[in-house]
Parts: C-alpha cells; structure tokens; sequence
C-alpha cells in the first residue's frame, strides 16, 4: 500500500514580511539552509521505500515557482493539483484524497504543510511507520508535536486514552485553540498536550468517508469539482464554479475535531512552523553573542540579535540586543523579537504609505 505525500503549498506571506511575500511566501526563501523550506519539504519525503512521488496542492499564484523548483532540483510530483482560488485545507485535502481514490482509494495520504521545518528526519519516519498500522485501519493519524516552551501561538491537541496495544499512541481528548500564556503553561508542565503540527496519515477513502458525513458542504462540491477536473499532463485543474461552492473550512474544523476516527501520535521530531521572525532566531546558528546575522550586516555590543540583508541596504547595529532587522528592496523592518507576531499590523500601514504615495505621484503627474 502506498503512501502519496500531499505537500500543501500556499501562504500569503505576511508573517516573515518584507522578505516573504505573497508572490514569494517562505517555503520557497533559503530560511534555514542553503535550500528553499519547499526543497527540503520535498526531499523529506521523495524517493524513500513505499512512498510516491508527492501530489502538490497550490494555486495558478505559484505554479510558475514551483515547476521551476522542480526543474531545478530533478524532484518529480505524482500530480500538481491547481486551486482556482484559496478555500482553505479541507477542500486542499480533498482535491488530493479524490485524485488518489481514482486510483487507489486503499492508498494513505501524508498531509503535510511546504513551510515547516523537521531537524530530526529518522524519527519523523519512524513514527510514521508506527503509525501506519492505525492509519490502515481506518483512523485518521495527526501528528503531535512535543512542546518545548509554553508557545500561545499554536494550536493544541490533548491526549486521551492510550489505543489498545500502543502505549505511544491516542485517543483525542480535545483540540484547544491559541491558549493564554498561563495556560499553555500549565499545558507544557502536564505534558498531555501536543502542539498541532498540521501532519496528517489515513486512507484517502477513510478521509473521504469522514469529510462526506461531518463536512457535505465541501465534500459534495469537492467530488463535483474533481470530477469535472481538466489534466493537461502537468497540472490537474478541477472544476472552478464547484471548487468556489466549497466552504471555507480548515481540515480541522471539518473533520479531525468532530470525527471518532482520529488519533494523534506524539512526535520529537525538532519541529517549527518558523511563523515568525523570532521561531527564526531559534533555530538559525549564531554567534558566540547569540545574533544571527545573514548578509552584509555588523553588530557591535548587541546581542540575540536576528539580522537579515537579502537585497536591501547593508546594516549596522550598535548597542541593541533582542532586535529584528530585515533589510530587502521592498523595506526595512526593525522590531524587538518578543513583538515578532505584529509584522501584520506594520506590513499594513507600509502598504498603506506606499498606496498614498503613489496616488499623490499620479495626481501630480
């Protein structure tokens, strides 16, 4: 039975703003390595025993990137699959599980995000190989992320009861969103609770069953729209007036927090979103003053410092610790680390300069 990697590649590339943008989100910027996050995504789990070649779920946005990452890399896609427009993961999923069920219903799906960072690859597998088991049996497997600080930025799914001959793997108790700092505190201490990763194991059919009883407002237009797809031998587009129909929902809102089917296996697998500038600093290497400096950048009597010049103006930082300096042709950005989250609100209002800006020049022209 073969396992069909499903890489979801989307983003709107505000969260690492100015170096990630729309056109250009994260998983396709060399953030941790000398590769893009999407290569590394993609190595993760191509050519490996039992596995296909990956399905990639994206939009006409980043169709051009991605072919020519593959190009460039010599990686191999089963299918690339085009969303008309974002409708967020469940209807992602589902393009995906209908593509596979046409050829192999039995068949298991690895959902996973592009833009994710695993620093341990042995033990992701083999916690998928433990996995596997369950996953042919009908559950559905999430994989959860041992937490390692009390993150208020992430999502948590709490352990239940150990399944019959697993220790290791769960029952659900819950899903709980963004907690307060006191409670993912408490969370941390109790080690019950995982940090939900967005990692997903089951049979496209076991998945199509779920969606179809707890989520017919995507499931219906969904099998509509994949079975009115368009596959031109590189791209498969299904159809857009039955894709739009679909309702807006994430993969665990329809289905993982509503269905009896699910499980979540606890994984340590060194994992980070890098959602923001800070996740960043954590996992890059720094000096012996703890800056992380990339590109033309000197740091004096400063540290735990992020600094990265990717095509904007060199940077010289003196007596500042603690900071965020982003330097690109787009803008600059200068913010303490502990406020990395609200790169949206000042994103906005650079945006919004920039708008003012050029409609003044036009009148005045």
């Amino acid at each position: 039975m073969l396992i069909y990697p499903v890489i979801l590649v989307g983003g709107s590339g505000t969260r690492l703003w100015p170096l990630s943008t729309a056109d250009r989100p994260k998983q396709f910027l060399p953030l941790t390595s000398d590769c893009t996050m999407m290569e590394e995504t993609l190595r993760r789990v191509s050519g490996r025993p039992g596995f296909a070649p990956p399905i990639l779920v994206t939009g006409d946005r980043h169709v051009g990137i991605l072919g020519e990452l593959l190009k460039a890399t010599g990686l191999t896609a089963s299918a690339i699959l085009v969303e008309p427009e974002g409708r967020n993961t469940a209807p992602a999923v589902a393009m995906a599980a209908h593509w596979i069920a046409q050829r192999d219903p039995d068949a298991l799906m690895l959902v996973m995000p592009s833009d994710h960072v695993i620093g341990n690859l042995a033990a992701f597998h083999q916690r998928i190989a433990d996995a596997l088991p369950v996953a042919r049996s009908g559950r559905l497997v999430t994989f959860g992320v041992q937490p390692d600080h009390p993150a208020t930025g992430y999502g948590y799914i709490a352990k239940g009861a150990p399944l019959d001959g697993d220790a290791d793997i769960h029952e659900i108790s819950e899903f709980v969103e963004k907690p307060t700092l006191s409670v993912a505190q408490s969370y941390l201490d109790g080690r019950r609770h995982s940090w939900n990763a967005g990692i997903f194991l089951f049979t496209a059919s076991a998945f199509l069953s779920e969606l179809a009883l707890l989520a017919p407002d995507v499931a219906g237009p969904m099998a509509q729209a994949m079975a009115e797809a368009v596959d031109d031998g590189t791209l498969t587009r299904p159809g857009a007036a039955s894709f739009g129909a679909a309702t807006n929902q994430s993969i665990d809102y329809a289905v993982m927090e509503k269905t009896r089917r699910a499980v979540v296996v606890p994984v340590d697998i060194g994992w980070s979103d890098v959602g923001s500038w800070d996740a960043l600093w954590a996992i890059r290497g720094r000096d012996e003053r703890d800056n992380s400096i990339t590109g033309p950048a000197v740091v004096e009597d400063g540290s735990r410092n992020l600094i990265f010049v990717d095509g904007g103006p060199p940077v010289g930082a003196l007596g500042v610790s603690d900071m965020v300096v982003i330097s690109t042709a787009e803008a600059v950005l200068i913010l303490p680390r502990n406020r990395s989250q609200e790169v949206k609100t000042i994103m906005e209002a650079h945006r919004a300069l920039h708008a003012r800006r050029a409609d003044v020049a036009e009148q005045e022209g």
